[in-house]
């Protein structure tokens, strides 16, 4: 059941990722929204499932290390993007002093910074799952090398809010960079979902 869930929930978390890639494109900030939200439904398991797996005890801490930054880049994300779903979509009366504060698509505003630092749990969560890979194959080798490297996007996470770089000034050019950005992370991170289900179903069948 372990390996059956880490398969479909790589599934979703691809699916998701790929989706919130097209609408970037040719979609709205909710399509944008929602297709965040359902990574973060499908990441937590598959995180969860890659714990589960593991049978070396000497690695618990680290799982458990795992799965609790997998929560909070859970919450944190599943908050910020149902408030632009719900409250910042359906409240067209909203000035733009609160629109500052609550909505992900104001540059620089709070739940912008949450955004990124939610994401900041996310690589931190696959840094440290990746010490629970157990390589059976050059597949799997890749898989776990791609968690850990996704794990350096933390450092441009959590410190970037802290400094000048995204403005509401230059929000027209910040925009387009970030959207070039998120597509390089779309890019990475679909592999890694790949990846993610030929690694449980190598596992599926070492159990056989």
């Amino acid at each position: 059941m372990n390996n059956k869930l880490g398969k479909i929930s790589s599934v979703v978390t691809g699916i998701a990722v790929l989706s919130f890639a097209l609408s970037m494109i040719v979609g709205t900030i909710f399509t944008s929204c929602l297709s965040s939200i359902f990574i973060a439904i499908g990441f937590v398991p598959f995180m969860c499932s890659i714990f589960a797996v593991n049978k070396k005890d000497e690695r618990k801490a680290i799982g458990y290390t795992g799965i609790i930054f997998a929560a909070v880049y859970a919450v944190i994300i599943l908050l910020v993007y149902y408030a632009e779903c719900t409250t910042v979509r359906m409240n067209t009366s909203l000035s733009e002093e609160a629109l500052s504060i609550i909505s992900y698509g104001h540059i620089g505003s709070l739940f912008f910074n949450y955004d990124l630092l939610g994401y900041g749990f996310m690589a931190l969560t696959t840094f440290f799952m990746a010490f629970l890979v157990e390589p059976s194959s050059k597949s799997d080798r890749v898989f776990r090398w791609m968690l850990w490297i996704h794990g350096i996007f933390f450092i441009s996470c959590f410190f970037v809010p802290m400094f000048p770089v995204f403005t509401a000034s230059t929000s027209g050019a910040d925009d387009n960079i970030g959207v070039i950005l998120l597509e390089i992370w779309c890019a990475y991170f679909i592999p890694i979902c790949i990846l993610g289900y030929k690694y449980f179903s190598n596992m599926e069948k070492k159990r056989i």
